[in-house]
């Protein structure tokens, strides 16, 4: 039996019978009902409907080379026929882990040179919040396990990953984080920059940030400092290019490691393979996961620079840590097909020299000007566009983020899948876009900003 077999309502109602949805009020949508989504293909995804909507999310930031890939269909089927599964356990291995190991170790900047696997970014930040702390231990210094992360910061749901974060919301529900995690202030000039100054400054500022905690703290027991180089469900806050360098020098001066969260911007979306290499960053662990398979199977990848790994097989023995399908041989030989039509296809260098900076101009020059729009960052692929009431003052329209979601609502009604966090509407398109994609998604934009710009005056 298949969805056709069922109405829209139908499956609604099933829907909010059984199915309990993340981060969602399911008394609201119940109210509502979820819209199905039953295709896709390339660029755009269709609902139940025949709607098309162009994707500007890459479904959740994962679906690096589009919809429809029949080539990492066969990959897993080709896997599946040969072995769907064993286990990383045992002493034992299955070849796709291992080749996918060696790829990532090509890949990744030159110090990086051994992988863990989980099954989502979550998985592998619980396990890189276990390994930093086992390393300590395995120093002789086991008082060395205060991890320091950032407010609005998004490293996953589960326990470890949420005390990790720094999202007020998810620490109320957790009822108990994971201790000795401390959250400093973010690099988002655009709501903490200071009366006249400069980026560069605003950077040095919010980098200070991580130092004084580390002051506070006492850099004798500080393990690491956790962030994203770009901060991606807290709204793609882009960090000034004065903030990471100095990070990294903070970090190399208390002897500080550096964990590095690239879930979403892992695997080209910043026009380089990681954006530790966009951004000059050497990380001793880079959590990465979505654009691995492009979202057709579920598999994150901690990768572990030389520092961790080489004390970690000559001093650790036995590490208690590991997943049922830690390495899945299917998932894996889905990535193996995955980084393969990503070079063929030349798309990290499309977004560096092309798409990139074509994104970046349509923004600029389309919907920077526009009434309701604050500012306009990207980098790569990945955008932002803050909502606000006053362009002048930058005063937000109240309750927070009631302004977003209008725009959101008319975006989808126009054919634009786009996310609202806060008040700021985000992008994360698929690789695949073309300057032809680009200028359609700027053709929707302005329309949905027109449009909520419209509702937003009647409401005032």
């Amino acid at each position: 039996m298949t969805y056709q077999n069922f109405s829209l309502s139908q499956l609604q109602a099933i829907d909010a019978a059984h199915y309990l949805h993340p981060f969602t009020d399911h008394k609201d949508l119940r109210a509502s009902g979820a819209r199905m989504i039953v295709r896709a293909d390339g660029p755009f995804i269709y609902d139940s409907e025949g709607h098309a909507l162009l994707d500007g999310m890459a479904g959740l930031w994962c679906v690096n080379v589009g919809y429809g890939r029949h080539e990492l269909a066969e990959a897993a089927y080709e896997q599946m026929k040969e072995l769907p599964y064993y286990n990383s356990f045992f002493r034992c291995a299955t070849p796709t882990p291992v080749l996918l190991a060696k790829k990532l170790a090509e890949l990744a900047p030159k110090h990086i040179n051994q992988v863990f696997y989980g099954s989502s970014g979550s998985e592998s930040n619980d396990t890189a919040l276990r390994l930093v702390r086992h390393y300590w231990a395995l120093e002789g210094k086991p008082e060395k396990n205060i991890i320091i992360s950032r407010n609005m910061a998004y490293h996953g749901s589960t326990v470890a990953a949420t005390s990790l974060g720094g999202m007020s919301g998810m620490h109320e529900q957790l009822g108990g984080a994971v201790p000795n995690i401390k959250h400093v202030m973010m690099p988002y000039a655009f709501e903490l920059a200071l009366p006249g100054e400069s980026d560069h400054d605003f950077g040095l500022r919010a980098a200070k940030a991580v130092e004084d905690a580390i002051l506070e703290a006492g850099a004798e027991n500080v393990a690491a400092f956790i962030g994203e180089p770009i901060m991606g469900a807290g709204g793609v806050k882009i960090p000034p290019a004065s903030y990471w360098p100095e990070i990294q020098r903070i970090c190399r001066k208390y002897d500080i490691l550096l964990m590095l969260d690239e879930v979403i911007t892992g695997y080209g979306r910043t026009g380089e393979w990681f954006a530790a290499q966009s951004m000059g960053i050497e990380p001793d662990t880079i959590t990465t996961a979505k654009a691995l398979t492009s979202g057709y199977q579920p598999l994150s990848a901690l990768l572990v620079g030389d520092r961790i790994s080489k004390t970690l097989v000559e001093k650790g023995g036995e590490f208690y840590h590991g997943y049922t399908y830690s390495g899945h041989p299917v998932a894996c030989a889905v990535a193996l097909k995955n980084l393969e039509i990503i070079e063929n296809e030349g798309l990290v260098e499309r977004v560096k020299n092309d798409t990139g900076p074509y994104f970046a101009k349509m923004l600029q020059e389309r919907i920077s000007g526009h009434p309701l729009v604050g500012e306009v960052r990207s980098l790569g692929l990945m955008g932002a566009i803050e909502i606000v009431k006053d362009k002048a003052t930058r005063e937000r329209f109240q309750p927070e983020g009631s302004a977003a979601v209008v725009v959101r609502d008319h975006a989808i009604a126009q054919g634009m899948m786009m996310r609202a966090t806060g008040d700021s509407m985000i992008l994360s398109p698929p690789l695949i876009w073309t300057r032809e994609t680009i200028d359609m998604a700027g053709d929707r934009i302005v329309k949905a900003l027109d449009l909520a710009l419209a509702d937003l005056s009647k409401a005032k």
